[in-house]
């Protein structure tokens, strides 16, 4: 048994087939299924059931926790030793909220630690729940509560509320009432903005979508100039389209037969124990500083961390 065919036994369980965790792995198909008979030979079981969908049998069900343990420790220790190397911090972040929440935190976090690597990537929720249970970061910003099944060992520090506004052009808005229904407001617009903010949409934003005559799914950079233009309306959250209402080139409004909504977003580690590391646990103090700033913290949990240091 090697970490090789564990790590490649774990992508399957997460893609369900054999042809996407080769391409993820980088490797033939042919090599990710000799690595799996192999495996299965040492373990005299079968893993998987195969078909169009590959799932687990009863057996690799039970033998999943011990592999996923097994590769955990591999990469703790691997990370372990780069760190004695030299000091680095990684985290990951939904993409929109990389520039409000890391961009003036990370700026003073390299004041006090100049010497220290830092990597920062960003994804959706799935992408940074991966990083995470794949050790491949220490810290991850994402939806919250977490609803992947794959990644459930997850404490959050800081989980931070933000307004999700319902906005539309300015030249839009000026021809709405003062207190408009929905249906007016569709009435003057082509279409509804779908924008994947949440792990699962709420009542409202799907509603929104089942009344607009059209509808289009869009990343936030697209979605927030279809906006401008006056060619939709959609849900934005706050962080978003912040300047741009300041700016009044959008407008939002609140129709009257439509709740508000919010998004709650948390950092958060696998392990407490990642926050014995003091450089980790002030980047973390300093990204809370900027979540303080643009939501409202409905939890905090950092006194669990150890009084900072200014020591790795």
């Amino acid at each position: 048994m090697d970490l090789d065919q564990l790590r490649t036994f774990d992508r399957i369980v997460r893609d369900q087939s054999f042809t996407k965790a080769a391409a993820h792995l980088n490797i033939t198909q042919a090599t990710a299924s000799m690595r799996i008979r192999a495996l299965e030979q040492l373990l005299g079981v079968q893993l998987f059931v195969r078909g169009r969908l590959v799932t687990l049998t009863d057996q690799g069900m039970t033998f999943l926790p011990y592999a996923r343990r097994i590769i955990g420790t591999a990469q703790e220790g691997r990370e372990a030793l780069r760190r004695v190397e030299r000091g680095r911090v990684s985290i990951a972040s939904l993409r929109t909220l990389v520039s409000p929440l890391i961009t003036e935190s990370l700026i003073r976090f390299q004041e006090k630690y100049p010497a220290v690597d830092v990597v920062v990537r960003e994804g959706r929720q799935a992408q940074i729940a991966a990083m995470l249970h794949e050790r491949e970061v220490e810290m991850g910003i994402l939806c919250w509560p977490n609803i992947d099944p794959l990644v459930v060992d997850l404490e959050p520090l800081v989980i931070m509320r933000e307004r999700v506004p319902l906005v539309v052009s300015a030249e839009i808005a000026a021809k709405l009432p003062p207190k408009p229904s929905i249906e007016e407001v569709l009435a003057l617009v082509p279409r509804v903005i779908a924008l994947r903010w949440w792990q699962a949409d709420p009542e409202t934003a799907a509603a929104l979508v089942r009344l607009a005559k059209t509808s289009v799914e869009l990343p936030t950079g697209p979605a927030r100039r279809l906006a401008l233009k006056g060619e939709g309306l959609g849900f934005f959250v706050n962080s978003a389209v912040s300047n741009d209402v300041r700016a009044e080139r959008l407008v939002e409004i609140a129709p009257t037969d439509f709740e508000p909504l919010h998004r709650d977003t948390a950092m958060v580690v696998r392990n407490l124990a990642a926050l014995e590391r003091p450089m980790l646990a002030d980047f973390i103090r300093e990204i809370a500083v900027e979540c303080a700033q643009m939501g409202e913290i409905i939890d905090n949990r950092l006194d669990v961390v150890a009084p900072s240091k200014t020591q790795a």
